[in-house]
């Protein structure tokens, strides 16, 4: 999930990386590196982040969250199958997220899963998050560490329980990079992951910025068994003609800081609808980004989780419909598709 307000534009560094050079051609330009194809997720090249909270619905906000039921998250499982993904995304280990992977069982759906951890602030990040204005109480921090522990036991629960539909375990989202809101130390971050890798059989990966990887992610890095990246140009002013060579360029850098990593893109995608970047925000440029996208992993062997699955429009400002957070979605709120989905 996105938590973030726009990052200062960076300007795109062209690195020499190479390990497999590929010739150019008229369609695609030369690609400077190319994972082996068992760096592929259950041997997926496009997948989708899926949180499938409905208007009124949303997840745990302090007093609870407002789940959808099992119904409406089979009829999302079912449009995704239909769709023709195979693997999807989930943020955490709660209920709602386990009810997703009882379903997919029970249903015999054609579905893996890469399960979430989702942990809250161990510190606080007040001085650095735009929106956080006074410092989180020693009380709620110390809770959350509890919080987090509890967390990471479902989250090795669910993946000893759906070995078979779990094929990767993330844990920690955009918990390390400076603007978040709910930061996590470095060394209680790979405690966690170490605990999760000592569990499970899968691999075990953390979402973070591509910069945040570039600058300080050696240590974590040597810890997983790849490394999960996010990248979001149209975020960082970039025009759709720029989309997918910014993209590249930050996977370029962060594949020149970690040259042993095998790397997945765990969010990239755009929005169809954004009051902070109306010019670029459309189901075209969308559509368009995803085709360029799908074409650079396939040559490139790179699982990419497009985000996301459907529009979610709990996220960002209530008062702000046309909000970012709210329209990131391959499918609108009501479920209909958008143009990538109707024309493919």
């Amino acid at each position: 999930m996105i938590r973030r307000i726009s990052l200062m534009s960076l300007a795109a560094l062209s690195i020499a990386c190479s390990n497999k050079p590929i010739a150019e051609t008229k369609s695609m330009p030369t690609i400077e590196w190319q994972q082996d194809t068992d760096a592929l997720l259950a041997g997926e090249v496009m997948a989708l982040a899926y949180s499938g909270f409905r208007a009124g619905q949303h997840p745990d906000r302090g007093d609870g969250a407002k789940n959808p039921t099992p119904e409406q998250i089979l009829e999302d499982l079912r449009l995704l199958v239909d769709a023709g993904f195979g693997l999807i995304r989930l943020y955490d280990a709660g209920e709602n997220s386990a009810t997703t992977l009882a379903l997919i069982q029970r249903e015999q759906l054609p579905l893996k899963v890469m399960q979430g951890i989702w942990l809250n602030a161990e510190i606080s990040n007040h001085e650095g998050c735009p929106w956080l204005d006074t410092p989180i109480p020693d009380s709620e921090l110390q809770a959350n560490i509890v919080k987090n522990q509890s967390e990471v036991a479902r989250g090795i629960e669910l993946a000893r329980q759906y070995e078979d539909i779990v094929i990767a375990v993330n844990v920690g989202n955009e918990a390390l990079v400076s603007w978040t809101d709910h930061m996590l130390p470095l060394d209680s971050m790979i405690a966690h992951v170490q605990r999760v890798k000592a569990a499970i059989a899968q691999p075990v990966t953390v979402a973070e910025n591509y910069e945040w990887w570039i600058s300080d992610g050696a240590p974590l890095a040597a810890e997983l068994d790849f490394v999960g990246v996010h990248t979001y140009p149209v975020w960082e002013g970039k025009p759709i003609d720029e989309g997918l060579s910014y993209t590249r360029a930050n996977m370029r850098r962060v594949h020149a800081a970690l040259p042993d990593a095998n790397l997945a893109i765990l969010e990239a995608g755009w929005a169809t609808t954004a009051s902070e970047f109306s010019e670029r925000a459309s189901e075209a440029n969308q559509a368009r980004y995803y085709d360029e996208l799908q074409t650079w992993a396939t040559r490139s062997n790179v699982t990419v989780f497009f985000f996301e699955a459907f529009d979610e429009p709990w996220k960002g400002n209530p008062a702000n419909p046309d909000g970012a957070e709210k329209h990131w979605g391959l499918f609108f709120e009501d479920r209909t598709p958008k143009r990538y989905l109707r024309e493919r």
